[in-house]
C-alpha cells in the first residue's frame, strides 16, 4: 500500500494519528490471530477423529453388507437438522444441536430381529457424518477469518507501520532543513542590512566630515 503524504504539518498530523491508530489495534489483531490458531487446531483435531469414526462405521457397515440388502431403508428418514450459531474467537459458526428423525413402523414379528438395531446404527452413521460436515464448516470458517487476521497483522507490523513510520520521518526531515534553510537565509538577509546600515552610516559619517 503506497502511503500518499505532503510536506506539511497538517499531513504529519495525519499520519501520526493514523499510525497511533494502527500500533494500538496491533497487539488485539496479534491475540485474535494466536486464538484462532488454536481453535483451528482444536477444530482439526476433532474433525479427524471424527474422519476415524466414520471410517470405523463404515467398516462395521460392510460387515453386515449381506444382511443390510434385508433392511427397508425407507422406514428410517432425516426430517430435520437443529443447529445454533456459536462465538468462537468472533467467528460465528454453526453448532449441530440436534438431528430429528421419522421411522415407519414395522412388523417385529415378521422382520429380522437385528432391525431395531439397524434403526440405532443408521441413526449413528448419520448423525456423525452431520456432524462431521458442521465440523468440517467451522474448520473452514475459522482458517478462513485466521488467514485474514494474518494478513492483516502482516500487513500492519510488516507494511504499514514502518511506512508511516518513514513517511513522518521523512516529513520531519523535510520541515527541519526547511526552517533550518529559513533561519540561514534570515540570517544572511540580517546580516546584508546590517552591512548596507553599517555602509550607510559610514557614507554619512564622511559626508558629515567633508
Amino acid at each position: 500500500m503506497a502511503i500518499t503524504y505532503q510536506f506539511n504539518k497538517t499531513s504529519l498530523q495525519t499520519l501520526e494519528k493514523d499510525l497511533k491508530m494502527r500500533q494500538r489495534s496491533l497487539p488485539t489483531l496479534q491475540s485474535k490471530e494466536t486464538a484462532l490458531r488454536l481453535e483451528v487446531k482444536k477444530a482439526k483435531h476433532e474433525l479427524d477423529e471424527l474422519d476415524q469414526e466414520v471410517e470405523r462405521r463404515i467398516k462395521d457397515y460392510d460387515q453386515m453388507i449381506a444382511l443390510w440388502g434385508e433392511f427397508d431403508t425407507s422406514l428410517i428418514h432425516v426430517d430435520d437438522v437443529r443447529m445454533s450459531i456459536k462465538k468462537i474467537a468472533g467467528v460465528r459458526v454453526p453448532v449441530l444441536d440436534e438431528v430429528v428423525y421419522s421411522t415407519k413402523e414395522f412388523s417385529l414379528f415378521s422382520s429380522p430381529k437385528w432391525f431395531a438395531d439397524g434403526f440405532e446404527q443408521l441413526k449413528t452413521i448419520a448423525d456423525v457424518g452431520i456432524r462431521q460436515e458442521f465440523v468440517r464448516r467451522k474448520v473452514d470458517l475459522l482458517e478462513y477469518a485466521r488467514k485474514k487476521t494474518t494478513q492483516k497483522v502482516n500487513l500492519f507490523e510488516k507494511v504499514q507501520i514502518p511506512g508511516y513510520q518513514e513517511a513522518i520521518r521523512k516529513i520531519k526531515r523535510f520541515m527541519e532543513d526547511e526552517e533550518n534553510l529559513n533561519k540561514s537565509s534570515q540570517k544572511i538577509i540580517k546580516s546584508k542590512r546590517e552591512k548596507e546600515a553599517r555602509e550607510a552610516e559610514e557614507l554619512k559619517q564622511k559626508g558629515g566630515n567633508a
